[in-house]
């Protein structure tokens, strides 16, 4: 039997070699590089008179200045962009110019809405991402108190979940932050989804590994906590990888093959899905066993200062 257990403080720090360029990056502003949907601009919605395809309005929207701008087709011959503030004012401003690119390429079209829009999305949906999260965590904690109930100190599974949910969120907002540094990758509101999605993956897959340890402490009673949940981990590994691994390879033929609009989503799903099953087994089953072991306090206890023997007394 693999002893995965006894190699917990390698897991934990392989856990903050990934997560400690993120939290640094994201430290250092922009922490993340935003979209339009949170910072603001023109929203532009054309109906041409033939069908065409995002990527090629994307193509003349970047060769005019608009490397970055968002185009969705919302039927087969209109498409919306969105896009950093467009003048419209003068006829040989930026509007003017994409117009005219445009109709060379794709002949005349009808202009459907052109209105400028704020960032009022991202806060409401970064608001409410936060009190998603939080709302969540309380409530996987109430749950497996409640679920764990016959289990000593069931909080502690709840609070080693919570924690593990906090590290998926951290390595796929580091690593977002740094492609963003790196290779100006944006994130939008369907990041926020993405984020979300990772979470409740996490919290299902570390769940799956606390309910064979609840059961495994009553069918190996007398055992050690660090056999138990040893034996726990080799008996849901091979569900947690191919659960994974099904998974974790749609989300690769979507980053690979998929749309510009979606790539970003789909390769947030896939960060968070390989970091919330390594989570799942090697971070928060392993904190759990910290934690019933009492070494965080054993540890806290080394960087104390040393009573100081007292002196000697007088000679006489």
């Amino acid at each position: 039997m693999i002893d995965f257990v006894g190699k917990r403080y390698w897991y934990f720090a392989l856990s903050l070699l990934i997560i400690i360029p993120g939290v640094i990056s994201l430290l250092i502003p922009p922490g993340l590089k935003l979209s339009v949907d949170f910072t603001g601009g023109t929203l532009w919605e054309i109906r041409f008179q033939q069908e065409v395809q995002a990527s090629d309005v994307r193509l003349v929207l970047s060769e005019n200045g608009l490397p970055d701008a968002v185009v969705q087709t919302s039927g087969d011959k209109q498409v919306l962009i969105r896009a950093k503030d467009i003048e419209s004012e003068s006829a040989s401003g930026t509007r003017a110019r994409l117009q005219a690119a445009l109709q060379q390429r794709f002949g005349s079209f009808e202009t459907v809405r052109f209105e400028s829009v704020g960032p009022s999305l991202g806060g409401e949906v970064s608001q409410k991402a936060v009190q998603a999260v939080a709302l969540a965590a309380l409530g996987i904690l109430l749950y497996i108190s409640v679920a764990f109930r016959r289990v000593r100190r069931s909080f502690r599974f709840g609070a080693c979940a919570i924690v593990a949910l906090l590290h998926d969120a951290l390595v796929v907002l580091g690593v977002f932050s740094i492609l963003g540094k790196l290779f100006n990758v944006e994130v939008d509101s369907l990041f926020v989804t993405a984020v979300l999605t990772v979470i409740g993956f996490s919290v299902h897959d570390t769940i799956v590994v606390f309910d064979r340890i609840r059961e495994n402490i009553t069918r190996h009673a007398g055992e050690s906590f660090e056999a138990i949940v040893n034996h726990s981990i080799m008996q849901t590994l091979v569900r947690s990888l191919n659960t994974s691994l099904t998974a974790a390879l749609v989300m690769l033929a979507l980053v690979l093959f998929g749309g510009l609009t979606t790539r970003n989503f789909a390769l947030a799903l896939l960060i968070g899905i390989v970091s919330g099953t390594y989570s799942s087994i090697f971070n928060a089953s392993q904190l759990l066993v910290v934690w019933e072991n009492g070494e965080v306090g054993r540890l806290f206890q080394r960087f104390r200062p040393q009573p100081q023997p007292a002196a000697n007394a007088v000679r006489r």
